[in-house]
């Protein structure tokens, strides 16, 4: 672990999206490093969430269901959106389109209204997932692409929004990262090659990467920071 131990000790901390992927690595990162985590997703999770971290069920797209999910919880220093799904090859069909849409770009919106108020008081922060593809378009991924190049746009936008109550709101832009979403690509010498020969740092990325980087976000040293879209993509973009 990069960070000192204890560092989140005393904050409370809500991961959406955390059963699995990226998001179970983050909710393991912050309850390390001392936070008091609740996981919330579709189902118990993958195995790999950290038996101090609090699974609850919740469909980030729909409104009752986070609000059942959210009870109890009265306050929250740290929020992070990580509820995401990608249809390759599907997202032309408008209806695989549209449920994109609602779990990765609304469902985040529903996630930080929902909260709102319970950060406050702590003046805390949220920290939502975009994408390299919100920067560049996809062919099969037009939901997908569409939907995190919203995702960024939200975060700037609730970032002024926010800011009068003492919330920061920020972001970080995965790139090629090595989770189940990729193996296709990684199990592929045809296309892993060309992603690999663009990327500076020369490898995939892990979902560590983008946690250590996401935990930055909630510390006191980035307490100055807010609108920012943090790529995590070993260079890929600027290549």
């Amino acid at each position: 672990m990069t960070y000192q131990a204890g560092l989140f000790k005393g904050r409370r901390a809500l991961v959406a999206g955390a059963t699995q992927g990226i998001g179970a690595v983050i909710a393991n990162h912050l309850a390390a490093l001392g936070a008091e985590v609740t996981a919330l997703g579709l189902g118990n999770g993958d195995g790999t969430l950290d038996a101090a971290v609090d699974v609850r069920q919740a469909d980030v797209t729909s409104a009752a269901s986070l609000d059942a999910a959210l009870a109890g919880i009265d306050e929250l220093d740290i929020v992070f959106n990580c509820a995401g799904i990608i249809q390759r090859g599907a997202e032309h069909d408008i209806e695989v389109f549209q449920k994109v849409l609602a779990v990765n770009l609304t469902g985040t919106m529903r996630v930080c209204t929902a909260t709102r108020d319970r950060l406050k008081p702590r003046r805390g922060c949220i920290v939502n997932t975009a994408s390299m593809l919100s920067f560049f378009g996809g062919g099969l991924v037009p939901g997908y692409a569409a939907s995190k190049g919203g995702v960024a746009q939200l975060t700037k936008s609730l970032a002024i929004a926010y800011a009068p109550d003492g919330i920061r709101v920020n972001a970080i832009a995965p790139g090629w990262i090595a989770t189940p979403l990729t193996q296709a690509l990684q199990d592929d010498p045809a296309r892993a090659g060309p992603i690999l020969a663009r990327t500076p740092m020369g490898r995939w990325g892990t979902p560590k990467d983008v946690a250590e980087a996401a935990m930055f976000l909630c510390t006191p040293a980035a307490a100055f920071m807010t609108g920012v879209i943090l790529p995590v993509d070993g260079g890929y973009m600027v290549s």
